[in-house]
């Protein structure tokens, strides 16, 4: 098993472990570099900058993904360790000594985050050194990897079992070593990064008028599931949700009959109805479960 020891500020350790999050952000300010350190499911553990070198709690990785600042605010708000938009912003411009308007940053999407308290923190390794800026990382078949693993799992009472590591998309339980916790934020990022930022129906891609719509609500029962998603630009998606619209098994779009009824208008809802969704994600993998998107038909399409 492998851990990335990234480097923080205290403050947004102080933000952060203040509050029961399901999941993080943890921004980088440059928007050009990827994050190959890790794979879905490995921790990552964050540090203090020195003189604080403790590592003081951690979490899942669950995706990499370069984002606006705007949607890394819209998706994870006061989980990015900020109070707010502007303060984010200020950041930002402070690492990357610029004012860009809306930049591009790096944000290490994370879920089940876990913090310990002071009395708890733990030792950099010994082999961390003084001119790491970002991270290093750290493998359970090494001496150090091992015993820092040994030491984080101690701390948050869970037994280490090698094989026993994994995931679970959109799982609705807490903190496990089998299971990550996917949030709102992270499904919203997904969904969106999937769809290549475009609606599914209408290919509309500016990115502040499209939503990640359920397709089975939440509070049905539904998960954060990248597979019980749709990117639907706002008015589609209000359709959508209110039963004037859904999309059939074989991803074609049905127009109510209501919308006009109710309505005494939709021309250019119908101009949709039995077009096959003219944007799917790539990976099959990613797309709408038919049985979610039969649910929908079912229980919400008028």
């Amino acid at each position: 098993m492998k851990a990335f020891v990234g480097v923080t500020d205290y403050e947004w350790y102080q933000r952060l472990s203040s509050q029961a999050y399901d999941e993080v952000n943890f921004w980088k300010p440059g928007g050009s570099t990827n994050f190959k350190a890790l794979e879905p499911g490995e921790l990552f553990l964050f540090k203090l900058h020195a003189p604080l070198n403790y590592i003081v709690g951690g979490a899942y990785f669950v995706r990499f993904h370069i984002l606006p600042s705007f949607l890394a605010w819209e998706a994870f708000g006061q989980k990015n360790g900020t109070r707010s938009f502007e303060e984010l912003e200020n950041r930002i411009a402070k690492y990357r000594k610029t004012t860009d308007s809306n930049p591009q940053i790096g944000c290490i999407i994370l879920g089940s985050p876990f913090f310990f308290p002071e009395s708890d923190w733990i030792p950099a390794p010994s082999d961390w050194g003084k001119s790491i800026v970002q991270g290093k990382t750290y493998d359970s078949d090494s001496p150090i990897g091992n015993s820092l693993l040994d030491a984080v799992f101690e701390r948050i009472r869970k037994p280490y079992e090698r094989e026993s590591v994994g995931k679970e998309e959109g799982a609705r339980e807490g903190l496990t070593l089998a299971k990550y916790r996917i949030g709102q934020g992270t499904f919203r990022v997904m969904v969106t990064e999937a769809y290549h930022r475009r609606c599914a129906i209408s290919g509309e891609k500016t990115l502040p008028v499209l939503d990640a719509a359920h397709i089975v609500p939440f509070s049905e029962e539904g998960s954060y599931s990248v597979q019980n998603g749709l990117l639907l630009r706002t008015d589609i998606h209000t359709l959508y949700d209110k039963g004037y619209l859904t999309v059939t098994p074989s991803y074609h779009v049905e127009v109510s009959s209501r919308l006009k009824q109710d309505y005494g208008n939709g021309k250019i809802y119908y101009a949709y109805h039995g077009q096959e969704l003219p944007n799917l994600p790539n990976n099959p993998e990613e797309r709408p479960l038919k049985e979610y998107l039969m649910w929908h038909a079912e229980h919400v399409y008028r």
